[in-house]
């Protein structure tokens, strides 16, 4: 029997899709004036449509169109992405490749939507290595709150302190932290601050570091 789980964040740690958002927010940006968007992006990163929503209009007024934006944004974003198009990370399909052999339980703590998470996974063909899909409308609070992935752990039947969370973004990193995972960073567009690297087990560069580490375990 496994002595440990692995918890996964999706975007930015399976998909290499928030560089696809973010292209996407870009052009919308540009399409109407708004100026540079990316300090909005980046806030934005590991939260629940909802609460981007909320930051969008808290940074650029409450009169700010947020659904609007983010609906045109999706309609790029789809055109694009969809149907198998969402670019992987390299070595996702390695790693989970070796935890499924190992029979390491493996479940998913994304923000995203559930119906959009199952079918991304299920048009990459990754679906069937996840236990549980744990998703951002099923929580009250989404990341940085511990919900998610106390969430997460409990459907799986595994304490926090005997599972790793494997995370991109500081939303995420705290909230894996403060739910008390083993909190193992690959950071994708941002580059971890002293004060995330301090909520870090690890920090590497790639899935490929990760599956090296879990191996040598």
């Amino acid at each position: 029997m496994a002595d440990y789980a692995v918890v996964f964040d999706m975007d930015g740690v399976i998909f290499d899709s928030e560089r696809c958002v973010m292209a996407c927010w870009d052009e919308i940006a540009a399409r109407h004036n708004l100026g540079d968007f990316h300090p909005v992006f980046r806030a934005c990163l590991g939260t629940t449509r909802k609460e981007s929503r909320e930051i969008m209009r808290k940074m650029r007024g409450e009169d700010f169109p947020a659904e609007d934006f983010m609906a045109e944004a999706s309609v790029i974003y789809q055109s694009r992405y969809a149907h198998g198009n969402l670019p992987l990370k390299p070595y996702v399909r390695e790693l989970l490749g070796y935890l499924k052999e190992t029979g390491i339980p493996v479940v998913l703590a994304s923000s995203t939507r559930r119906e959009t998470v199952a079918r991304e996974l299920t048009e990459a063909g990754l679906i069937d290595y996840f236990r549980a899909l744990v998703c951002g409308d099923m929580v009250s609070k989404g990341k940085p709150d511990p919900e998610i992935y106390l969430l997460a752990c409990q459907t799986l039947g595994t304490p926090p302190a005997e599972a790793f969370a494997i995370e991109d973004s500081f939303n995420g990193i705290r909230s894996a932290s403060s739910a008390g995972l083993r909190t193992l960073m690959v950071p994708d567009l941002v580059e971890p601050t002293e004060e995330i690297r301090a909520l870090c087990l690890e920090v590497f560069s790639s899935l490929r570091e990760v599956l090296d580490y879990l191996k040598a375990m």
